[in-house]
């Protein structure tokens, strides 16, 4: 059985877990998450914590026995904590501005780049060149930090663009005659 999918997932004070023949649902101060059930894993909830057993010995019923665990459990945590991703601007004029649900940036482009926020994520812009994506689903909040890193990635001669707060970026050296 897998080593992830054996550990049971702990169920703080304040979440509801729902579990149905169809999905899994999650809710709690962060908001509400859903889930797909899938027919190879068995979810049981007792003495508020949640188990997850293969239905039957095969590979592919081990392996989805670990992935729903893991992702149940990071439902719990986004309900509970939230999860944010940090990403920093640089070069020379780059700038960032967060007006509701848009996001502004200004990355050397000829025009300025608007990013529609989906519902249950936000963004802040602590200061002009950084951006912090909070949401309680994580998929959504790496997915939403990609999108907007691939607005300008950081190019390898100057290290310009948008990166994550805690990438380190390779400066390669220029041709030489």
């Amino acid at each position: 059985m897998s080593r992830v999918g054996k550990m049971p997932v702990a169920v703080p004070q304040g979440v509801d877990v729902a579990i149905k023949d169809d999905q899994i649902s999650v809710k709690g101060a962060g908001g509400t998450l859903l889930l797909a059930q899938n027919a190879l894993v068995k979810v049981t909830s007792e003495g508020g914590k949640l188990t997850f057993l293969p239905i039957d010995e095969s590979r592919e019923a081990n392996a989805m026995s670990g992935t729903m665990r893991q992702l149940v459990n990071s439902m719990v945590v986004g309900v509970t904590k939230g999860f944010e991703k940090k990403l920093s601007l640089v070069g020379v004029g780059y700038k960032a501005a967060a007006q509701g649900n848009k996001l502004n940036l200004t990355v050397g482009y000829s025009h300025p780049v608007n990013i529609e926020m989906p519902a249950g994520i936000t963004t802040t812009t602590p200061t002009p060149t950084e951006i912090v994506v909070k949401g309680a689903d994580r998929q959504r909040v790496g997915q939403l930090a990609a999108e907007i890193r691939a607005v300008r990635p950081p190019e390898p001669y100057k290290g310009k663009g948008i990166r994550y707060a805690d990438e380190k970026i390779t400066i390669k050296e220029t041709k030489k005659k």
